[in-house]
């Protein structure tokens, strides 16, 4: 049986990239739009769910048209998950620990997923100059309400 999909690596990209855009302009939905001169809080996810949901059209066209040898790989389930679990530990630990421990661990897990992963002085300074740096820009210069310390740290204070 032939099928019309030629290229099944570009045509699981379409749909993924297409899914993922669909999903997050659903999610969107309710936000106010704005304007390109007053963008409201829907615009920057609108437009990038867009231009997601474009390019997974471009890759399911391309995946009919051009032809690849290259099949499906196997699934690489540790990154996956690592980066996933890093996001997900992140998200608990930012209101009791605050961004500063919520950081280091979204880093260290993440960094978990690839196989040079290593505990090294250098990529620990590095991990803790970027750590600092984001306290800084996004608390202190951006204003975002995200503690550095959280609860667990009351007495300290």
């Amino acid at each position: 049986m032939n099928s019309i999909v030629k290229g099944p690596k570009d045509f699981l990209a379409g749909v993924l990239y297409f899914g993922i855009g669909a999903t997050a302009l659903f999610a969107a939905r309710e936000y106010e739009m704005g304007s390109a001169a007053r963008m409201g809080p829907g615009y920057f996810p609108t437009i990038l769910s867009g231009l997601l949901m474009l390019f997974g059209i471009i890759s399911i066209l391309r995946s009919i048209v051009v032809s690849s040898r290259e099949a499906v790989g196997k699934i690489a389930w540790k990154p996956i998950l690592s980066v996933t679990g890093g996001i997900v530990c992140f998200a608990f630990l930012l209101r009791p620990a605050g961004m500063l421990i919520a950081l280091i661990a979204l880093i260290l897990i993440s960094a978990s997923a690839s196989a040079k992963f290593r505990f090294d002085w250098r990529a620990t300074i590095a991990m803790l100059c970027l750590v600092a740096l984001s306290g800084l820009v996004f608390v202190k210069g951006l204003g975002v309400p995200m503690p550095l310390l959280g609860n667990w740290f009351d007495a300290l204070r």
